[in-house]
């Protein structure tokens, strides 16, 4: 998978001073990697997503392997049948599946969006629960949806929960930037890149963001 896509902002993220520290007392690759981006952490780096989990999860699964205008665009169309909003699970469950396929959406993802919504309507998945809830939970909750594997949880969890450990092992930007930082002839499999991030422990998530950044710069 790709790296988080740019959105429509450019708000810096600050980056606490006790997680900045750790990074750079942990890692000489992080500690360079901080002084050549400093202490902020750019937003444009992490796309754009609902306030909300349950349109946050609907935006996901749309936005599979398509570019960020692209999905921007079938996202907005989707809406545009709800009247402009996110469709509540039963609004989405009770309609009919051709129109939403006009909307650009392929027959398996609206399977899948009829699957989040069928888990959301049933109460087995409890969206308003899942702050309160250990990483590896919420992973498990959402990755028994059909359509959302480990990357979209991992990503649900760094930028939507705010989870400050979460080690993405399958996407593709941070495989290819811990190779051209860390000097790696090939790209690393999960057990190298957990064992090259244990320094960045409990601050993962900052230090991916700042493995993003330093993608900007990478050959290739």
């Amino acid at each position: 998978m790709p790296r988080p896509s740019a959105g429509s902002r450019t708000t810096p993220v600050k980056a606490s001073p006790r997680a900045v520290a750790t990074l750079r007392g942990g890692d000489p690759v992080m500690a360079r990697l901080i002084g050549e981006h400093g202490a902020v952490v750019r937003r444009d780096l992490i796309r754009e997503r609902p306030g909300d989990a349950y349109g946050a999860l609907l935006r996901a699964i749309v936005g599979q392997q398509l570019s960020t205008k692209a999905a921007a665009t079938i996202y907005g169309r989707m809406l545009e049948l709800f009247g402009g909003h996110a469709p509540t699970p039963r609004q989405l469950l009770k309609a009919d599946p051709d129109a939403i396929r006009a909307a650009g959406l392929s027959g398996p993802k609206i399977a899948y969006l009829r699957d989040l919504a069928q888990h959301v309507e049933e109460g087995t998945l409890e969206l308003e629960r899942l702050p309160d809830r250990p990483d590896e939970e919420v992973a498990e909750q959402l990755t028994a949806i059909k359509g959302l594997g480990q990357w979209t949880a991992d990503m649900f969890l760094m930028f939507h929960l705010g989870r400050p450990d979460i080690l993405p092992v399958g996407d593709q930007g941070i495989r290819r930037a811990i190779q051209v930082e860390y000097g790696l002839r090939k790209l690393p499999d999960p057990k190298r890149m957990e064992k090259i991030a244990k320094p960045w422990r409990p601050y993962r998530t900052l230090a991916c963001l700042y493995l993003w950044s330093s993608l900007d710069n990478a050959p290739g």
